[in-house]
């Protein structure tokens, strides 16, 4: 399979690194010569330094006989115009990161006035995945599946749980609850579960099933904490991300803040959410922090532009007793580093 990615930031550089293990031909494409070198030499593609809108660069990368056109770079214009183009030029599938509200909103409209085969939005993928984590506080990681229809919830058994000392047959035989425990991790080993293995503390299980079938679940053994626990939510940074979630946490009823240091953006998100709560100040203010309460959220959502930043908040909003607490991190390193810490990212 021949696949162009046109623009080589973090997310072009993600795809290329992870399609390399396939038995893919990657082409990048680039305007920075630099980027393109950088890459080129860790990651198994070849490059071509240019303007992915333009059909010579385009013809260049072999867009005539590419199966897949996938375009990331940070203008949502030139990735729209990239594929329009490639469909002109070529027959590939074409696939655009399209990341602003107001086309993200006309989507539909957009794949098919120029024939998209899929229009991805990260922000609002990371808003959806943090509002599942909200959604079920005691998960440390959620995945879903059939268009969010089902979803893989991994989490920790505590020593309270009432579930401890049951085997996985008695739990179904009692409870009546379609779910299925797809894997488990004890003590280091990771198996397979059968009907008769018994549940211990400290167990941590890896199930999927419906949504309906896993609120039933966590409700039954006392670990729901939905809209009922979940209330307060105070959000650092009013970026795309800060905006998808905290429309998404409104309509299902949470008080949400967001402190923002830009006073534009602020003004913006006021008027895109009248629900919301948005603060201008510097969320890196301890002082303002207490203020605003961090010490009595039920959740604490850090989601500024810098990791650095995100670490040292949630770590200062957990020191502070704030509930659940989310860090956006970027950096695949770091982002393992504060997991040890008992703060989700």
């Amino acid at each position: 399979m021949q696949i162009i990615i046109v623009g080589c930031g973090k997310v072009g550089r993600t795809l290329a690194e992870q399609l390399q293990e396939e038995d893919t031909d990657i082409t990048l494409i680039d305007i920075n010569p630099d980027r393109i070198n950088e890459i080129t030499d860790e990651v198994d593609a070849m490059g071509v330094v240019g303007n992915g809108a333009s059909i010579n660069t385009l013809m260049e990368a072999g867009i005539e006989t590419a199966d897949i056109l996938i375009a990331v770079t940070v203008s949502d214009e030139m990735n729209l115009l990239c594929c329009l183009i490639a469909q002109k030029t070529g027959h590939c599938h074409t696939i655009a990161r399209v990341r602003n509200p107001i086309y993200f909103k006309q989507i539909g409209l957009l794949k098919e006035e120029l024939h998209l085969s899929m229009a991805v939005n990260p922000e609002l993928i990371v808003a959806n995945d943090i509002s599942r984590l909200l959604l079920f506080p005691v998960a440390s990681k959620i995945e879903t599946f059939v268009k969010g229809r089902v979803e893989l919830i991994e989490f920790t058994v505590s020593e309270d749980n009432r579930l401890v000392g049951m085997s996985l047959a008695a739990i179904y035989k009692k409870f009546q609850i379609k779910i299925l425990v797809c894997a488990v991790e004890h003590e280091g080993k990771v198996f397979i579960p059968d009907g008769e293995y018994v549940l211990q503390a400290g167990d941590k299980l890896h199930i999927t099933g419906a949504h309906e079938a896993m609120e039933a679940f966590f409700k039954m053994h006392g670990k729901r904490q939905l809209q009922t626990k979940i209330k307060k939510v105070l959000i650092c940074g009013g970026g795309r991300v800060a905006y998808y979630l905290a429309a998404r946490l409104c309509k299902i009823g949470m008080h949400v803040k967001i402190i923002e240091k830009d006073e534009n953006r602020c003004e913006e998100l006021c008027d895109c959410l009248p629900k919301v709560t948005v603060i201008h100040g510097d969320a890196t203010d301890h002082d303002l922090l207490s203020e605003e309460g961090v010490e009595n959220v039920d959740a604490f959502v850090a989601l500024t532009g810098i990791d650095e930043e995100n670490i040292i908040l949630s770590l200062y909003a957990k020191s502070q007793g704030a509930g659940k607490i989310i860090a956006k991190v970027n950096e695949d390193r770091r982002a393992r580093m504060v997991a040890d810490f008992g703060i989700d990212s």
